[in-house]
């Protein structure tokens, strides 16, 4: 929730605007004179100023170039009943955020308010890193809090690598727990490069990647013989990491009749070869990991509760990104430092309007998503800095230009599905270039069929 001061002696639109803001869920500031606002920004925490540019007294130009001497940083949006191209310019020119043309709707003043407070927190995000980049240089440490690959400086990240630092010496059992894209591997490599078995090997393996013969035989290995095609003897990966640590990626899909074996292996380091007879003893350190509820998955009796226990020894909960949007501009930095010099390396930054629609999504596919559209960014960007438009589409905010337009207004359902046919021909046909043969390829249908409907809708 942010709080919003609006600045206007007129009393209708004061009112009028804090209506919207609090529709918004935000909280709005009045104020009927520009000393007045002035003084409310002094006194208060405001997150966005939205001022006339006509009022006696003190003027909106006056109020804008106040509020940038208290915080530089805060946008600040002017309403005029003047609407031109030279008053948006001028008001660009004094620093305004945006300006506001009366008569307004309350969709346009929602969008800017959206868009307004994006930047600012962009902006004061861009801060906090420059502040913090600074302070870790004045220290020595890397940036990312001395585990590698891992970036991130949000109190949520700081408690992870206390956990590390506490847990990383120790041959406990660790369990990562987080949604998708969080960077559960990266914390097991951390804890592996920071433990005692530093110089022994990582050696990772997606339990849910295999079906169940394929991973008892990836997990323990096989004698040769054992089943077709075991032509010869192969060590599992539990083998293969002794003296090391074990990286048990998506435990939870470990199939019933497997998580036996993996108890004893938990508890006595020991195991038989598949095809085998003779014990084989490893001194492995067991890291696992999930996305799922372990806790549910016992519940529901696909997962043993004495696994559980001795797997959850020592459990590492990540949070997700929108838990911690603080650490996208850090992320997005290493991205582009990490990308750029093999896609586009003209590009040495992001513009605030770009990093506060980072800002804004939610990431359902956390930092992995970030990643692959600040690498997708780079791709498109044109100048030396990320802009809006280079984007993703999801993430700027834009409807879909695949999507179709569903007609509004009373139409008879055949109606509703001639519209949408034509829509489908029309963007088929603009994808081929007009080739008439490939845009019924697309749609799946005859070219004699397609000349009908090209005549039908008087598409030429």
């Amino acid at each position: 929730m942010a709080t919003i001061l609006i600045i206007d002696d007129n009393e209708t639109i004061r009112v009028g605007l804090a209506q919207i803001i609090k529709k918004m869920d935000h909280t709005p500031l009045t104020a009927a004179s520009g000393y007045e606002g002035l003084e409310l920004a002094r006194t208060r925490e405001v997150d966005f100023v939205i001022t006339d540019l006509k009022m006696d007294g003190l003027d909106g130009v006056a109020v804008l170039r106040g509020v940038q001497e208290l915080e530089p940083d805060l946008p600040t949006m002017l309403i005029t009943a003047y609407g031109s191209v030279e008053t948006a310019v001028e008001a660009m020119k004094l620093g305004a955020f945006d300006f506001l043309t009366k008569p307004f709707s309350p969709e346009v003043v929602q969008l800017k308010v959206a868009r307004a407070l994006e930047l600012g927190a962009a902006r004061r995000a861009r801060q906090k890193l420059e502040s913090t980049c600074e302070y870790l240089q004045q220290q020595q440490v890397l940036r990312h809090g001395g585990y590698d690959k891992i970036v991130g400086t949000s109190d949520a990240m700081q408690a992870i690598y206390r956990i590390i630092d506490k847990v990383a010496k120790t041959d406990a059992t660790v369990a990562i727990t987080g949604e998708s894209g969080t960077g559960k591997e990266l914390v097991a490599r951390a804890l592996h490069n920071a433990s005692n078995r530093s110089q022994g090997p990582f050696i990772a393996v997606n339990c849910g990647a295999l079906a169940e013969t394929l991973l008892e035989s990836e997990l323990f290995g096989h004698e040769r013989g054992a089943f077709t095609g075991a032509v010869r003897r192969k060590l599992g990966r539990f083998e293969l990491a002794d003296g090391g640590s074990l990286f048990l990626d998506e435990v939870g899909d470990i199939p019933a009749s497997l998580q036996v074996k993996l108890l004893r292996v938990l508890q006595e380091r020991v195991f038989e070869r598949v095809g085998g007879e003779r014990s084989v003893k490893v001194d492995v350190r067991i890291i696992a990991a999930t996305n799922r509820s372990l806790t549910d998955e016992v519940e529901a009796g696909r997962f043993r509760d004495d696994l559980y226990y001795r797997l959850m020894m020592i459990p590492i909960t990540l949070p997700p990104l929108r838990e911690r949007p603080e650490d996208i501009p850090l992320l997005v930095e290493h991205f582009i430092a990490k990308h750029a010099p093999l896609t586009n390396p003209n590009v040495k930054g992001l513009r605030d309007e770009a990093l506060g629609r980072l800002m804004a999504y939610h990431w359902p596919g956390n930092v992995r998503e970030l990643e692959n559209a600040v690498a997708q960014a780079l791709v498109f960007s044109e100048s030396d800095h990320i802009e809006v438009t280079a984007l993703p589409t999801v993430i700027r905010g834009e409807p879909d230009g695949d999507q179709l337009s569903v007609p509004k207004g009373k139409m008879a359902l055949p109606e509703i599905l001639d519209e949408l046919e034509r829509q489908l021909i029309l963007k088929a046909f603009k994808r081929a270039k007009g080739v008439k043969t490939e845009t019924a390829r697309l749609l799946g249908i005859k070219t004699s069929a397609l000349y009908y409907k090209l005549d039908k809708y008087s598409i030429s």
